[in-house]
């Protein structure tokens, strides 16, 4: 079971969305790049997911319950202490960042600073029951969004211009075309996209265009009119793209599997 809500007013400059996942068997899921990074408390602890170039396979096991908090494309800015170059295709522990997070509280109230809660301060001994797993996942998100709202209050300023560098690279601006309307050199754009993405304008591109896709074709969009609308070549350039990038087929991502 997967659900996402909305972030609070607050947040929904930075953040996507908020989510909570319970494995209801043992199963390796498949997780696509999406420009997006996010900060997740698993069944080992807090860690960060960071900006993938490529498909992520995840092993859950049955009951393994995972909380996120999905920052937007190019809005997280510094707030992990660390550039964003150095977390892509990386899952990385919290406390192995520089910038500890979450630490030694309990109970969090607000303000708790972006600073090392360990897994299990907020674990119940052995197997819970589903109230109180709910509950457990709930502190833990709440001490997440927490953190992220003191250290957002004391700095980790977002790149102004990447909501505009992705937007316009999801409608099928070429990164020449980014740059020019943007008033930036190419050569500017690429270093202001590796500390706002993590990687590349032509990786951003890719991925951006990629997600558009899939959407489309998630609304039943017909795969040809998809590669059109997407800014492939064809829709062969976009079978290949989808395969580079996730490692299946578009129609095994459609899959209820998938």
């Amino acid at each position: 079971m997967y659900v996402e809500r909305p972030p609070t007013a607050d947040l929904a400059g930075r953040l996507a969305c908020v989510w909570h996942q319970v494995s209801e068997a043992d199963v390796t899921q498949l997780v696509v790049p999406d420009a997006c990074v996010d900060l997740i408390w698993g069944p080992e602890g807090p860690f960060v997911a960071g900006p993938d170039t490529g498909p992520m396979p995840t092993s859950m096991a049955s009951g393994d319950t995972f909380v996120g908090v999905r920052f937007r494309p190019g809005a997280v800015g510094d707030l992990f202490g660390v550039p964003l170059q150095e977390l892509r295709d990386q899952r990385v522990r919290l406390s192995d960042l520089p910038f500890q997070m979450l630490r030694d509280q309990r109970v969090p109230p607000a303000g708790v600073p972006l600073s090392g809660l360990q897994a299990s301060d907020l674990s119940p001994a052995g197997a819970p029951s589903p109230r109180v797993a709910d509950a457990v996942s709930s502190r833990r998100l709440d001490a997440m969004l927490a953190a992220v709202r003191d250290r957002l209050a004391h700095g980790a300023p977002a790149d102004p211009a990447g909501a505009a560098i992705a937007g316009a690279l999801r409608k099928g601006r070429t990164v020449g075309e980014v740059a020019w309307d943007l008033g930036f050199s190419e050569r500017h754009l690429h270093r202001r996209s590796l500390v706002t993405f993590g990687y590349s304008p032509k990786t951003l591109q890719r991925i951006v265009r990629f997600q558009r896709a899939l959407t489309l074709a998630r609304a039943g969009v017909p795969l040809a009119e998809v590669a059109v609308t997407a800014g492939y070549a064809d829709q062969a350039h976009l079978s290949h793209d989808v395969k580079r990038l996730s490692g299946v087929s578009m129609r095994h991502l459609l899959s209820p599997a998938g």
